[in-house]
């Protein structure tokens, strides 16, 4: 058995190359991303700056600590403020009766040279006592590095989803086209006495060989690749300057298995089927497509394709807002492109009937296409991947992004907008006639959601209620804007209490609480930005950070700059806050898309160069029949076209659901609908794919018509 496989694969090595690649490249991929994704884990250790001279650090109190039910028990839960708490005034006085004190840059910490333990015991719980490396929180922003890490942790996981998902879809099918391919062979193998156990393990022990090789290659190859990576990121923005690769080992092992584990579970739905094979029906039936769609193949696209859809209308009717997020439209997508390419053998041949192409050519395009199921949906799958992907995650995101610009046009009336921080007020005396102005800050508010959890809002505090409600175009579906005071709150239908006159209990962003507002109004919840809404007493130390004005023209414009923030239209500042995407998300994706390219491109050529590869007699009746060699061309390259395009518009069909749901669901929660198709990013992956397609196919139909 053994010289069998080692002569095989030596015999029909172009055959295994591109499966060979794809794995290889995978498992590079993968090993890369996971060295990446464990340098994302821990962020650097810094040392204490602020403080470094001083072996104690005094800090007030920088977490709001509450408890909440766990069962039949209560337990502390902390969230933490947006600032640390002053140290008391009276404290200090009693730490400078006893030791020297170091102040530096603010009343929230003080330095001092001194026995922790004394400190410790004067102190009590009215400050937290920091010692060691915990000095470091006592710094400006102390996770800012783990922050940092946080967008890259997503990135690098989405990347690796991808990766997996692609991977194991591109050498799955590889593997099943190689092997119908094969039919010829193991009807002789069959002939010659060969048992179904036997081509079985044959196939397997194929694969095991392949997937090692592959595997090991892939270790090596993102070894060396991960360091690249880390540069890339840095040098696209995309993380700080100081992130690098670890010496992680765990990655290794996950990639290595993960190839050897993808190229076998590719071989045993083959093997199967191969091992079903008669010795006179294959010979009979080896250029005829046959179960194009088994059982199994279908229960399990059909299964994919349900779940997939079942969670798109569940997500919508249940939690709308979570179509928003980064995590719902990157997963749910890859079950409903799963689902549509398990199935595509289903789908070819009727796309390919409705198609009237004119002409002996376009007839035999049409007819080849429809009859050859395996081939044209090999073409067609890889295609579909990479076009879905293209449209659900650049056209997610991109709609997302575009609806919240527009959100925030239509939810102020004002002409013109401020934005910076700490922005200084503007006098009145300063404005001219009919000008009204609304500054706002922005604070945090902590709320309890029922008895088991504690929630931190991100909420505006503002500090004229008049002519915020004069300029606020909320979609406010209860209450009334103008009834906002230092008593009440503005909340979203998000709140566990959002009825009118019902009382909300709220600790405020430094932590003093609780403090019990009656909700005035309700709004909808939009795409998440919409409220809460408090005054200034109830955000204390929060510096202004956006003016809206209105009324008085130019002048207007003229005395906002007084506040040293950056005066724009409503337009311009909705547009330049929402911009349609960053530098870093577009870079993002464009990995991500890039991945899935390289795959489908290895699929296309691999699976096109097989399959043209072995239609020499098929070749040679046509030019018995009188075909010239262009006519031929014409009709192989075109049935590369048409299995290209069938692919386009099976992504296009799954891109549609999922931006139609997430239409649905922006319109559900009040928000501007406002869809992108991405047709450049999409148009550019299909040319891609097509031109692959028509040069993997055209080079060995030349060579075989020569």
């Amino acid at each position: 058995m053994l010289s069998v496989v080692l002569s095989g694969l030596r015999a029909r090595w172009a055959s295994f190359l591109g499966g060979f690649l794809a794995l290889a490249l995978g498992v590079g991929l993968l090993t890369t991303m996971g060295l990446g994704l464990s340098a994302t884990f821990h962020a650097p250790e810094r040392s204490p700056q602020r403080f470094a001279s001083s072996p104690v650090v005094v800090q007030g109190q920088d977490r709001l600590t509450l408890d909440v039910r766990r069962g039949p028990d209560t337990v502390p839960v902390s969230q933490r403020l947006d600032r640390p708490q002053p140290v008391d005034k009276e404290l200090v006085r009693e730490l400078r009766t006893r030791w020297p004190l170091t102040e530096s840059g603010g009343p929230d910490a003080v330095g001092l040279d001194a026995p922790a333990d004394e400190v410790r015991a004067l102190v009590g719980d009215r400050a937290q006592v920091l010692t060691g490396d915990a000095r470091r929180n006592a710094d400006p922003d102390p996770e800012r590095d783990a922050q940092a890490l946080v967008g890259l942790n997503a990135l690098l996981g989405t990347t690796g989803g991808v990766t997996a998902f692609v991977s194991v879809f591109v050498v799955a099918s590889t593997f099943a086209f190689a092997v119908a391919l094969r039919r010829r062979e193991f009807g002789l193998l069959r002939t010659a006495g060969a048992t179904p156990g036997q081509v079985r393990r044959m196939l397997l022990a194929e694969a095991t060989a392949l997937g090692v090789l592959a595997s090991a290659a892939g270790c090596a190859l993102g070894a060396a690749g991960a360091p690249l990576l880390a540069r890339a990121l840095v040098d696209g923005g995309l993380a700080p300057e100081w992130f690098a690769v670890g010496d992680a080992v765990w990655p290794f092992h996950l990639a290595f298995w993960t190839g050897l584990t993808v190229a076998l579970a590719g071989a045993v739905a083959a093997s199967r089927r191969a091992g079903k094979v008669g010795p006179t029906a294959a010979l009979r039936e080896a250029d005829v497509d046959t179960d194009v769609l088994p059982l199994g193949r279908a229960l399990l696209g059909a299964g994919l394709l349900l779940t997939g859809l079942g969670l798109l209308v569940w997500t919508y009717a249940t939690e709308p807002s979570e179509l928003l997020k980064r995590k719902t439209y990157t997963t749910l997508p890859m079950l409903l492109i799963g689902g549509v390419a398990l199935l595509s053998p289903l789908l070819v041949r009727p796309v390919a009937r409705l198609l009237r192409l004119r002409g002996a050519v376009g007839t035999l395009v049409r007819e080849n296409s429809a009859a050859s199921v395996r081939r044209t949906a090999a073409v067609a799958a890889p295609v579909l991947v990479t076009v879905a992907l293209a449209g659900t995650l650049f056209g997610s995101a991109a709609s997302v992004t575009q609806t919240r610009g527009v959100e925030a046009r239509e939810q102020t009336a004002a002409q013109y907008v401020v934005s910076g921080d700490e922005l200084k007020p503007v006098a009145a005396a300063a404005l001219p006639a009919g000008a009204v102005v609304s500054p706002t800050a922005s604070t945090s508010l902590f709320v309890r959601d029922g008895a088991e959890a504690v929630v931190k809002y991100g909420a505006r505090a503002v500090a004229d209620p008049a002519a915020f409600a004069e300029l606020a175009r909320l979609p406010v579906v209860a209450g009334d804007l103008r009834d906002l005071d230092d008593r009440s709150i503005v909340v979203n239908e998000e709140f566990e209490r959002h009825r009118i006159g019902e009382t909300v209990e709220i600790w405020r962003a430094d932590g003093s609480g609780p403090v019990r507002l009656r909700v005035v109004a309700v709004l909808a919840l939009g795409t998440g930005d919409n409220g809460p809404f408090v005054t200034r007493a109830n955000a204390p130390g929060a510096p202004l950070d956006r003016i809206e004005a209105s009324g008085g023209g130019a002048a207007t414009a003229r005395a906002l700059e007084a506040s040293g923030g950056t005066v724009r239209t409503a337009a311009a500042w909705a547009a330049a806050d929402h911009p349609a995407s960053s530098p870093q998300t577009r870079l993002g994706m464009i990995l991500v898309l890039g991945i899935a390219l390289v795959y489908t491109v290895i699929g296309l050529a691999n699976t096109l160069l097989m399959a043209t590869s072995v239609r020499g007699g098929e070749l040679a009746s046509l030019r018995l029949a009188g075909a010239t060699r262009a006519q031929i061309l014409r009709v192989v390259t075109g049935e590369a076209v048409l299995a290209t395009a069938i692919g386009a518009l099976l992504g296009l069909a799954v891109t549609a659901a999922v931006l139609g749901t997430l239409g649905a669901g922006l319109a559900s929660l009040s928000a501007p609908v406002a869809l992108v198709l991405p047709w450049a990013v999409v148009g550019a992956a299909a040319a891609v794919c097509a031109t692959v397609a028509v040069a993997s196919s055209a080079l060995p139909a030349w060579r075989l018509t020569r």
